[in-house]
């Protein structure tokens, strides 16, 4: 459990450093965990992962996170009182440059959004503002654009405001629908979209790519 809260007045995050310092938020198994860190690895993202927070004690997140040595932690109303202060404090101690949401299913609590303006970024897998909103993620994102019946759907990285999904737009790649196509089929195509898009997005918006 935390011990310094933060004051009412959030704290500036620390400036961008050479190397950004990814601080990533994730609920569930982190693929796109997995993905940023697999572009590090090969050298096209200038940044390490700094830390791994998720508000699920059993996320896969923190799993990859332990098997690669990377400091994690576990945030919820079950381990702070005031959550949203814990997560702030874990950042800032990390030195982290950049919070990344990766399938985080909670709102950012906004003293964090104060603390890392326009320095936020999250993936929401259809395109907004149309397919955004509160209640709309994963399968129910999916569902939605076949129910609409538009030709293409595909991942949407935006920087995190104090709302679901309205942050400014950094990036987006269509991906088409299929005759026929299922939710999860469109799930499955929709998400290796994300893994090939967030780094670079990351990349593109904080001059994060990694030189010869």
């Amino acid at each position: 459990m935390s011990t310094r809260a933060p004051s009412d007045a959030a704290p500036a995050a620390p400036a961008p450093t050479a190397r950004l310092r990814l601080g990533v938020l994730a609920s569930g198994r982190g693929s796109n965990l997995e993905a940023l860190q697999a572009a590090i690895d090969r050298g096209q993202l200038a940044a390490e992962v700094a830390l791994v927070v998720s508000n699920n004690s059993s996320a896969g997140a923190l799993a990859f996170a332990r098997s690669r040595d990377i400091a994690c932690a576990h945030v919820s109303r079950r381990t702070d009182a005031d959550e949203g202060a814990a997560l702030l404090q874990h950042l800032l101690d990390a030195r982290v440059d950049v919070v990344v949401l990766a399938g985080y299913m909670k709102l950012l609590d906004p003293r964090v959004v104060a603390a890392y303006r326009g320095r936020a970024v999250n993936i929401h897998p259809g395109p907004l503002p149309r397919f955004g909103g509160p209640g709309m993620f994963g399968a129910h994102v999916h569902a939605a654009v076949l129910a609409a019946g538009v030709t293409h759907s595909g991942p949407t990285v935006h920087l995190v405001d104090e709302a679901y999904d309205e942050g400014a737009v950094l990036a987006h790649t269509p991906v088409a629908i299929e005759p026929g196509d299922t939710a999860e089929g469109l799930a499955a195509r929709v998400l290796a979209a994300e893994h090939a898009l967030y780094w670079r997005a990351i990349a593109d918006h904080f001059d994060a790519h990694a030189t010869a």
